[in-house]
């Protein structure tokens, strides 16, 4: 019978646990980062995984013993902000306070299509785009065009 790994190491599904402090950082950071970008940041704990991507979820106090993967992936750390996901868009949208842009039905086909939307959007920064009351994603406003980052395998035809 093979001899029981050490907690924090990897085999088969699971996963090197992060320790307290580490995830209370890593949420830190990305608290920051929101309200600094969005006003606003959902209560959430955050984890920063590997190409700094972010992990989002609730923490329960049921303890099952493994480290197993965690939460929604959320957005992924920029060097100048955090670029959020379809999902981290309908998370922080809602009371999100700046850096929002409504587009109409022709730019939210044109977004979910994949291509760079034209905007009224004075400076350059990670902004929500929404259009009525679904949030589409993040991306990056510079020049009054948002660029797409919608994954191919959610886009539109």
């Amino acid at each position: 019978m093979p001899e029981a790994s050490p907690a924090g190491q990897r085999h088969g599904s699971l996963l090197r646990g992060k320790d307290k402090k580490t995830i209370e950082e890593e949420t830190k950071k990305v608290i920051e980062l929101l309200i600094e970008q969005y006003g606003y940041a959902p209560d959430l704990t955050f984890e920063i995984r590997g190409n700094r991507k972010v992990y989002a979820y609730k923490t329960c106090p049921l303890d099952m013993g493994i480290h197993a993967e965690r939460g929604i992936y959320f957005g992924k750390i920029e060097s100048d902000g955090i670029r959020l996901t379809i999902e981290g868009a309908f998370l922080v949208g809602p009371k999100a306070e700046r850096n929002v842009i409504e587009l109409d039905r022709e730019k939210m086909l044109k977004w979910m299509k994949g291509e760079d939307v034209p905007v009224d959007f004075e400076g350059n920064a990670w902004v929500i785009l929404k259009h009525n009351m679904y949030y589409l994603g993040g991306g990056k406003a510079s020049g009054g065009v948002v660029r797409n980052y919608v994954p191919k395998d959610r886009r539109i035809r």
